[in-house]
Parts: structure tokens; C-alpha cells; sequence
């Protein structure tokens, strides 16, 4: 018997689209148990039905699944590894993720995957069996950091890969990839700031239900400006947003790709965006003031060329199928053309004196020793310190603290935030520092008063 040729392959494999399905239903299912609701019988038929899919997709000659595992591998096997890359493949499965983790997190773990599908007791040891063999196997699929059974279980980068036949996402020419482990609880923001980086979600979550169940028109980004001053958040809060989606952020470093020579920087902008295309990644472009200030009287060819080369990266944002976040300090230097072509605009402010109360406590090292001595309240009332200035001044008050083999004390604390202000200012006052004044170190305050 001849084997199949590649375009054979090409033209019989199927998609994995219904192993997503089915695990939606089942999402709703439990999460219909959890708040006291019986499925309907539409569901239920529903759910059937694409149980005999998946059966039907697993079997066939050309499945997906073959890519990763040996025919005939074991249903739970195949189960336990839509579970884990589901919510990687298929964003919208995500947010039913979250809400059965209750919110903390979208991946799967042990507990999870065992409620989802249902299993009996007794198949508690196969479970842990094979996650366990497909963490630690020749082929190792799938990561877990803990043997924990509500430890957050993650495919290794390469089997998503594999399975959906993407190329991997290894570079973007001009874009360094960011860490981003952050969460929604870890923001600290106005309400109202938080309720748009969520809405700015929904053009993931409900995408499916508006382009494909309405009809809506199908438009590529989104794109949202953050804007605000440094230290207040922007970065960060895109790194929430990468991590939502259980997507890579990248974040695109501007000054590589302008170029002074005519026609260059819409080839590395071009170059940027063909590495990107169709891979699940989030674009950060940070600080984009110099490239989309206000248009002013065109001189020369040079600035028309400058103004073409914003509508061609703007005009690559919209047509680009992933999200791009732009970051500015000066917002009123934009063009308020530039403006209207965006999805949404959030302003990032400077935290309120409570705001920074939640900060002082979030960002000192949860383990280090703390001194009787250390009032949150004041901390947050005694200086105007932006998000990112109270990261450095806590972390600055922790290695003193650490020098001197005692408690992260108010000298401490004193001494880092005046580094801190000290490197905006070249002259300052102790009554800089407020209500922790008092507690400058004797040299710093001499230094100041002479």
C-alpha cells in the first residue's frame, strides 16, 4: 500500500475545532453544576454529538493528534492534552477556564481536567500517571511546576507547535520578548481603567459570537493606546493583557526601525509584521510619541515620508490578526487623526494616596522581615510616588535592609525613596520626603542642609 502523499495529508487533515467545542460544552456544563443549574437538553444533545466527532476526528487517518502521540494512545491521554492546549489554541475556551479556576488563572491543572471530564475516582492514579509521564518523557508535552493537583499544567512551547503546525514563535526582527506573569489582581488602578483593559478582552473572547454568530464586520487589531505618565502602569498592564490570553508579548523597540534613508522603515516595519502574522503574540510598541506627534507644515520630502510612514504602520496594526498596544507619555502630542483610528484609549493616572497604600504592600518582598515601626497608611500618604517609582524605592529599602541584617525598617525606606526622587531632582529637601522626613538618616539630612 502506497503511502499518501503531503498534499493527500494537506487536503484530508481535519481541524481541531471540534475538540474545542466540546470542551466549551463541557465548561458550561460544570459551570452550570457549580451555580446550581441543570443543563438543558439541548446541551446536553449537543454535547453528544460532539462526542462522537471527537471520537470520529481521533480515529481517522490524517488526525492532528498524531503529530504528538502513537495511534491508539490511550482516550485519556488525548483528553488530558486538549485540556491542558485548549485554552492556548482557542482563546474564548480560556475565559471558561478562569471562571472554574475562580478567577485566578486560565490553564488547566489535575483538579480541573478531573471535574471537566467528569472522571471517577478511581481514575485519579491514571490521571496523575500520565500527566506525569508526558511532563517527564522522552518527548516531554506538557509542563508543570509543582507536584501540586491545582498546579497550573502548560504545554512546552514546541507542542502547540507541533500539534496546529504553526512555525514557532522564536523571534520577531526588531521586538525583544517580555515576561508576563501578571494578573488582573495585581493591577492597581481607578475601576474604571480596569473595566476597559477588559473590554479591550472582549474583542477575543466574543469575536466568534460577533463576527461569525451576528455577522459583524471582521476587522483585524485591536489596537488600544495607553497613555500616561512613566511609572504608572502601561507596560505592566500589557503584560496583564498578554497573559489573559496566555499569548507572548513582545514589545517593539521604535528607534531600531525608523530610519532617516526614504522606503527603510516601512520595510522594517513590514519585516516586523510578516514575522508576526498569524502567530499568537501581543505587540507592545512602547513610547510612539516621536513617530505619531502632530503633523506640521509639510517642508519637504522628508516630512511627507514621515507622515506616510505612520499611516503605513497604523494601516499594518488594523489589518494585523493579534493585538498591538502603543504606549505614549504625552498623549496631547499625538495627532488626533492617529486617535480616531484606535479601538480604545486608556489613561493611565498617577496612583492616589490609597493606591499607593496597595502598592507599598504588593511590592516590598512578601517574605522579607518588616519592623513594627512600618504603617502602610503613612507610606502611602507620605510622598507622591508613581507605581513604577514605589516598585524601585521598595526594592532599594529591601537590599538596605538586607546590608544591614534587619528588618526592611523607616530609615530604609527613607533613604530608597530619596534615591529615588534624587534621580529627577538635583536638589531636595527633607520635607520632600513628608511624614517620613524624621526618619532620613543622619548623613543624608546634612547633606541636604549643606
Amino acid at each position: 500500500m502506497n503511502s499518501p502523499t503531503p498534499q493527500q495529508v494537506l487536503n484530508n487533515t481535519p481541524t481541531l475545532d471540534v475538540e474545542w467545542q466540546r470542551l466549551e460544552a463541557l465548561g458550561r456544563c460544570l459551570l452550570d453544576s457549580r451555580y446550581g443549574r441543570d443543563p438543558d437538553s439541548n446541551s446536553l444533545e449537543q454535547l453528544q454529538q460532539l462526542q462522537v466527532q471527537v471520537c470520529t476526528l481521533r480515529e481517522g487517518a490524517f488526525s492532528p493528534w498524531r503529530r504528538l502521540v502513537r495511534p491508539h494512545a490511550p482516550a485519556l491521554a488525548l483528553d488530558l492534552l486538549a485540556c491542558v492546549i485548549g485554552p492556548q489554541a482557542h482563546p474564548p475556551l480560556a475565559w471558561i477556564y478562569r471562571d472554574l479556576n475562580g478567577g485566578q488563572h486560565h490553564h488547566a491543572s489535575a483538579v480541573l481536567i478531573h471535574a471537566l471530564l467528569a472522571l471517577e475516582v478511581d481514575e485519579n492514579e491514571t490521571l496523575h500517571t500520565l500527566i506525569w509521564s508526558l511532563a517527564n518523557g522522552p518527548d516531554r508535552l506538557l509542563n508543570i511546576s509543582e507536584e501540586d493537583v491545582t498546579a497550573a499544567i502548560r504545554a512546552e512551547p514546541g507542542t502547540l507547535s507541533r500539534l496546529l503546525q504553526r512555525p514557532e514563535v522564536s523571534s520577531i526582527p526588531g521586538a525583544t520578548r517580555v515576561a508576563a506573569e501578571a494578573g488582573f489582581n495585581d493591577l492597581v488602578l481607578p475601576p474604571d481603567r480596569i473595566c476597559l483593559l477588559r473590554e479591550f478582552s472582549y474583542h477575543f473572547k466574543y469575536r466568534e459570537t460577533v463576527v461569525n454568530g451576528w455577522g459583524g464586520r471582521h476587522s483585524g487589531g485591536p489596537v488600544a493606546l495607553f497613555s500616561g505618565a512613566s511609572g504608572t502602569g502601561k507596560t505592566f498592564a500589557a503584560r496583564v493583557l498578554a497573559n489573559e490570553l496566555g499569548w507572548p508579548l513582545y514589545r517593539v523597540d521604535l528607534a531600531c526601525l525608523v530610519s532617516k534613508y526614504i522606503g527603510e522603515t516601512e520595510k522594517n516595519l513590514s519585516r516586523l509584521f510578516d514575522a508576526a502574522h498569524q502567530k499568537p503574540v501581543v505587540l507592545l510598541f512602547d513610547e510612539v510619541d516621536a513617530l505619531m506627534g502632530k503633523r506640521g507644515e509639510i517642508k519637504d520630502a522628508r516630512d511627507r515620508y514621515a507622515n506616510m510612514e505612520v499611516s503605513y504602520l497604523l494601516t499594518r496594526m488594523e489589518t494585523h490578526e493579534g493585538p498591538c498596544i502603543l504606549t505614549t507619555n504625552l498623549r496631547s502630542q499625538l495627532d488626533q487623526a492617529f486617535l480616531r483610528r484606535l479601538h480604545l484609549v486608556v489613561e493611565f493616572p498617577k496612583p492616589q494616596a490609597a493606591e499607593r497604600t496597595r502598592l507599598w504592600r504588593l511590592l516590598l518582598p512578601p517574605r522579607a522581615p518588616l519592623s513594627q515601626n512600618i504603617d502602610f497608611e503613612q507610606l502611602g500618604q507620605a510622598v507622591n510616588l508613581t507605581g513604577g517609582q514605589i516598585r524601585n524605592a521598595a526594592l532599594y529599602a529591601a537590599y538596605l535592609a538586607a546590608a544591614d541584617d534587619s528588618p526592611i525598617d523607616l530609615p530604609h525606606i527613607a533613604t530608597a525613596i530619596w534615591r529615588e526622587l534624587s534621580k529627577e531632582r538635583t536638589r531636595l529637601q527633607p520635607g520632600d520626603l513628608g511624614l517620613l522626613a524624621p526618619y532620613l538618616p543622619e548623613q543624608l539630612m546634612t547633606e541636604a542642609l549643606g
